[in-house]
């Protein structure tokens, strides 16, 4: 009796730990779901639609390496993770993506829509952990902090696209 209660305090603790009906999206969906080591769980939220890819990278808390070419901080010895999914056809979007261990790091999340893997600015949308209206100027580091715990720690993203001449802002 004692093991049945133990799973269904599990089961339910896992369907508490992201949004009814989310799929844990990535490769790396079983670090925020397996409990061991530490992950962002990026909640992401205010997608234009439904086409294309998401992707969500990982770079070092200091404004010379956020945003830096991936091969140079990789070249570096520096921190950097890509994860890729597809967009799903419905339900909440929840994305996992493992990090070397507790401290801060920025995040950034893009929405990929034609599928090409570049961004493109008219088309594509990106989003932060702050969720500041991103405007017309270049993404500052602070929108980007996650401090990261042993474990998971949850944020919530929420996306942005190109909104005339005010520049990037979420859709509503």
């Amino acid at each position: 009796m004692k093991r049945i209660a133990f799973l269904a305090a599990t089961m339910l603790a896992a369907t508490a730990a992201h949004p009814a009906s989310a799929q844990v999206l990535g490769e790396d969906a079983g670090a925020c779901s397996g409990g061991r080591g530490s992950a962002i769980q990026a909640e992401i939220t205010g997608l234009k639609d439904r086409t294309g890819r998401l992707k969500l990278e990982l770079y070092p808390a200091t404004e010379e390496d956020f945003l830096k070419d991936d091969r140079d901080l990789v070249k570096e010895g520096k921190t950097f993770r890509r994860i890729w999914a597809n967009t799903p056809p419905s339900g909440a979007v929840v994305m996992c993506i493992r990090v070397p261990g507790p401290g801060e790091y920025a995040v950034l999340f893009t929405h990929d829509r034609d599928g090409k893997n570049k961004f493109d600015f008219w088309t594509d949308g990106a989003g932060f952990p702050s969720n500041q209206r991103l405007g017309r100027s270049r993404p500052k580091l602070r929108q980007a902090l996650v401090h990261v715990g042993n474990g998971v720690t949850t944020v919530n993203i929420r996306a942005q696209y190109l909104r005339g001449l005010g520049g990037f802002g979420p859709l509503n």
